[in-house]
């Protein structure tokens, strides 16, 4: 009965994973295959000698860094404001769900208009302030920032929903015996609410770092890793060298799964005790 997952399992993920590695130890032409040769370690010497993997590496840390944080933060301020049940934010929820199911292409392609230096909505917005305009995406000081601004709008409604349907699920029950008590907003906020739903967040958490290892269309569309490979994430530097050397970006690849593993190990062994499973 479960043969036909696994097939798919095996098909689709266990054989990429082997012929990923097995690549990373050639000198792989991608036009002539007879000129391939086996190099051993020397894709993962070249990588670890590189600058600009180095480079690449920090872009995707903080990245992952400020697209989770804000994500968490803002999606839980949006759920906690949603909670309350009203016809206006029921128009609310469709609206922040709207920007996940448009095709990041697009939403790319819109903030790169509206982070346009001269004509952008946003810097004329500023200069109605009376505040001086951003470069945004064409200074190595802004561009990642820039980048994490699009991903974050992108995701808080979908996670905001998530938590938000969490936040149902926690018995009133509990609420009411707090309220006997007299207890404090803040005690009840952080003793009851978020242990409550402390799974989902965990799992967002998980899916959110993951995802954020991963990115590449957002930085492909509004920067191609400039200015100054400022916004070069991992994905992006294996891109890079898709047609020049396949060994050495299969070796990259293998490198980003073992990150994104190891960071997934961490969190559930300093983290998964913590959560409060009902």
């Amino acid at each position: 009965m479960i043969a036909p997952a696994m097939t798919g399992i095996c098909v689709f993920v266990i054989y990429p994973i082997l012929h990923l590695i097995y690549l990373s130890f050639y000198k792989y032409n991608l036009i002539n295959k007879a000129k391939s040769k086996f190099v051993g370690f020397d894709n993962y010497i070249q990588i670890f000698t590189r600058e600009d993997f180095y480079k690449s590496v920090v872009n995707t840390f903080l990245y992952s860094v400020g697209v989770v944080v804000l994500t968490m933060i803002l999606s839980l301020l949006a759920a906690l404001w949603l909670h309350r049940k009203s016809r206006f934010n029921a128009f609310v929820q469709a609206g922040m769900f709207t920007p996940h199911i448009i095709s990041i292409v697009s939403i790319s392609l819109v903030w790169l208009w509206l982070m346009e230096p001269n004509l952008g909505l946003l810097n004329y917005v500023l200069k109605m302030m009376g505040l001086p305009p951003s470069p945004w995406l064409q200074s190595s000081r802004t561009a990642l920032w820039s980048v994490i601004i699009v991903s974050v709008w992108q995701s808080v409604g979908y996670y905001a929903l998530i938590i938000a349907a969490a936040l149902q699920s926690v018995p009133p029950s509990i609420y009411e015996a707090a309220a006997l008590d007299n207890a404090r907003r803040s005690s009840v906020f952080f003793k009851i609410t978020l242990p409550m739903i402390s799974p989902q967040l965990f799992f967002i958490l998980i899916i959110m770092t993951i995802g954020s290892f991963k990115v590449f269309d957002t930085v492909q569309i509004m920067t191609g890793g400039g200015p100054n490979g400022a916004t070069s994430t991992l994905v992006y530097y294996i891109y890079s060298y898709r047609t020049t050397n396949i060994g050495f970006a299969s070796a990259s690849g293998v490198v980003l799964m073992a990150l994104t593993g190891l960071l997934t190990i961490v969190y559930f062994r300093l983290l998964s005790k913590k959560v409060h499973y009902q």
